[in-house]
């Protein structure tokens, strides 16, 4: 796919955390073909390296590194690692997070009698659980932060680009955690934007709408294939009438990214969603 607005990143250096995922891989190859110098991060080492392979067939330069977001000690050591290989970062995309079975709910809205059916109603969210997905948004957003904006402090033209989503606006039935999570998200980009406002760091986000991942694919399709009753609400309630596609973010990743385009924005969390969040299902 040709470089999206032209956005030149020739010796830039790009971290990308997550990205053994669909989107976050994605991520780190549109960065790859702006020509920054990518480095994968991920806990799962194989699925990042596999990215990166396809990154350097494709002529680009990339490197898998191990990193666990959660760990403030490893996340620093694969910063340092990472400046050794590149290069101080340059951009930072947050893209690590995710949702855990044992903080969502069995069903969208509770009903006499859930308490003490075969089912897992709001009361039955396990708190580890919860713990875990506020962790993984929150937390693996911050910690990665933490070492990799010691390397942009002070240099003019750094970003950092978090992950959002829809349900930072609204909170989606079922997922009482990812909702909040993906909100605090949200809030923690502005902060980190006026924070950072005055050492040469931008600081913006990107909201996904509906993508079809393997994160959310049992949620969205039947094991035949069809699509779930959740999905006929999703489509309904996207005025688009679709799921978005991966490459469908490539352009406010490189928009947001480009520093002459983008100069004078900070603090942002930009939709890309087919018309979700504008509608009101009326």
């Amino acid at each position: 796919m040709a470089n999206v607005l032209n956005t030149d990143l020739t010796g830039k250096v790009a971290v990308v955390t997550g990205a053994g995922g669909v989107l976050c891989s994605a991520f780190a190859k549109v960065l790859a073909r702006a020509g920054a110098k990518v480095a994968l991060l991920d806990i799962n080492l194989e699925a990042a390296q596999g990215y990166a392979d396809e990154i350097t067939a494709e002529g680009g330069v990339a490197k898998a590194f191990s990193c666990n977001v959660l760990d403030k000690e490893i996340c620093y050591a694969v910063a340092d690692e990472v400046e050794k290989t590149f290069g101080k970062c340059d951009i930072l995309v947050n893209g690590a997070g995710g949702n855990n079975p044992k903080a969502t709910t069995d069903k969208e809205y509770f009903e006499l009698g859930d308490i003490d059916a075969d089912t897992k109603s709001f009361f039955d969210l396990d708190a580890a659980g919860v713990g875990f997905v506020f962790n993984l948004n929150f937390l693996g957003t911050l910690l990665p932060t933490q070492a990799f904006a010691r390397q942009m402090v002070g240099r003019e033209g750094c970003n950092i680009l978090n992950i959002s989503s829809m349900n930072a606006y609204t909170p989606l039935t079922k997922i009482p955690a990812y909702s909040g999570a993906k909100a605090a998200i949200s809030n923690f980009t502005q902060w980190l934007a006026v924070h950072f406002s005055r050492v040469g760091i931008r600081v913006n986000a990107i909201a996904p709408g509906f993508f079809s991942t393997k994160q959310n694919e049992k949620l969205l399709w039947n094991e035949d294939g069809t699509p779930t009753a959740r999905t006929g609400k999703i489509l309904a309630a996207t005025p688009m009438g679709r799921f978005g596609e991966s490459d469908e973010l490539d352009g406010a990743l490189l928009f947001l990214l480009n520093n002459e385009a983008a100069s004078f924005i900070t603090g942002v969390v930009l939709p890309v969603d087919g018309g979700f969040s504008a509608y009101s299902g009326v």
